[in-house]
């Protein structure tokens, strides 16, 4: 989440990567045409997308914004079998996290719409929003304080 965090203050992708969810596992994982074209033009396209959004909520004190930290709503972690969601193969989901954080000394947090676990490590794999608009950014529920988390299914 460091990563993430550094990506949001910076508007830089890069740093980000660490926390997202690795192109060798959605290779994997997806049963589509072409899920390298994917993972690049959809799912890294709208990171990058999201990633600047959140970096433009910020405005002024991105550079002095610090990481409280990410709240996991376990109970709405689930199952995704295989077949669902153009999946070969299953894996565990939770929606709906919230990345903590101070700007200007006041508590402040947005949503991380959903999230893998892959070998027992969980990555992003949607920040702002499961579906997007295209070309569009999107900042998930942002908020004063740390927000509340609500269940969903992301697909």
């Amino acid at each position: 989440m460091e990563g993430l965090w550094t990506a949001v203050r910076t508007g830089r992708l890069a740093p980000g990567l660490a926390a997202f969810f690795p192109e060798a596992a959605y290779l994997q994982v997806k049963a589509i045409a072409d899920p390298a074209a994917d993972y690049q033009s959809r799912l890294i396209g709208d990171y990058r997308l999201d990633i600047a959004a959140a970096h433009a909520l910020l405005g002024t004190s991105a550079a002095s914004a610090r990481l409280v930290g990410v709240r996991v709503p376990e109970p709405y972690a689930h199952w995704v079998s295989p077949g669902a969601c153009y999946n070969r193969v299953g894996y565990w989901e939770v929606p709906n996290a919230r990345l903590l954080y101070r700007a200007g000394g006041v508590l402040r947090s947005f949503g991380i719409a959903s999230m893998i676990s892959w070998r027992g490590v969980w990555y992003v794999v949607h920040l702002g929003a499961v579906l997007h608009p295209a070309g569009v950014g999107v900042v998930d529920d942002p908020s004063l304080g740390p927000g509340a988390s609500a269940p969903s299914l992301t697909c």
